[in-house]
């Protein structure tokens, strides 16, 4: 897909558009059609009509089931983004997530010994990732980029912070290594070149790591850290809202998406997973 200008420029998002009616009702309207030979006012017509219109009844009741609700006020509507969620969940484990499909590989969080060596490398690169990232939507090489800064998910300033705390303890911060490097030069050559690849990586690194990402983060901590809770995860505001907000924007850029560039950015969601998982199993190194 062509990089097409920021969609503040062009419309807010605030504006989204209404799905037309031909698309939200599908079924046809169901007819009863009574002879006019039938239209009287004996006990039998009235008894026709009358079962007419329970067989009406009932069919429209049927089909209302197959129609999509109407909206209320705060509901959620379904976008992109379910497609994407729905992807992922599948390469998850059962004891990931209840949608999980894969089988368990290696031990489970609850079994890990992480080491404190191990995280900081962890934490290491992935600052080199989340810079990546926050650098290609500061400058948005393809401008729609521009509206997903300052969503309040960003992660490198908190993590400049975690690692200072570390080295006032005493540790060594060790150099960025190939997991990270890797990854970072694979989101910045993805970013020019194949932008719905791109939003696959973007959207499961910010959204995994509010979710399993902080699970094992906790775990980490009550192992090595005396339960210390790093900033790395904490968000300043409502996380349910901040992710919200970026759904909104990821369903509206993927509008404009044909139906094979939507696959296509789907079928990046392994990539994704191994190339964080690379960086994860560091902290067990």
């Amino acid at each position: 897909m062509a990089c097409q200008m920021p969609i503040s420029q062009t419309q807010s998002f605030s504006n989204t558009r209404t799905p037309s009616l031909s698309l939200l009702f599908k079924t046809p309207a169901v007819q009863v059609l009574v002879p006019r030979s039938r239209l009287s006012t004996g006990h039998g017509a009235r008894r026709r009509m009358n079962g007419a219109r329970l067989r009406n009844a009932g069919v429209v009741k049927a089909t209302a089931t197959e129609m999509p609700s109407k909206r209320r006020s705060g509901d959620e509507v379904k976008g992109f983004v379910d497609e994407m969620r729905a992807v992922a969940m599948k390469l998850h484990t059962r004891d990931q997530a209840k949608e999980g499909e894969k089988e368990p590989e290696g031990k489970p969080v609850a079994k890990w010994e992480p080491t404190v060596e191990g995280y900081l490398r962890f934490l290491v690169d992935s600052k080199v990732v989340y810079d990546t990232l926050e650098s290609i939507v500061s400058e948005a090489a393809c401008p729609w980029y521009a509206e997903f800064r300052s969503t309040g998910l960003e992660r490198s300033e908190k993590l400049t912070k975690d690692l200072e705390w570390f080295k006032e303890q005493g540790h060594a911060i060790p150099d960025p290594s190939t997991p990270g490097l890797t990854y970072s030069q694979l989101l910045k050559e993805l970013s020019v070149k194949d932008p719905q690849a791109f939003i696959c990586h973007f959207y499961n690194i910010y959204f995994a790591h509010t979710a399993g990402g902080r699970m094992i983060g906790k775990k980490v901590a009550e192992k090595i850290l005396d339960g210390k809770e790093l900033e790395f995860y904490k968000w300043e505001g409502d996380l349910r809202q901040l992710l919200q907000n970026v759904r909104e924007k990821l369903n509206e850029v993927a509008n404009d998406w044909s139906r094979e560039e939507k696959n296509h950015c789907l079928e990046e969601t392994e990539k994704s997973f191994k190339f964080s998982g690379d960086i994860l199993r560091l902290i067990l190194s």
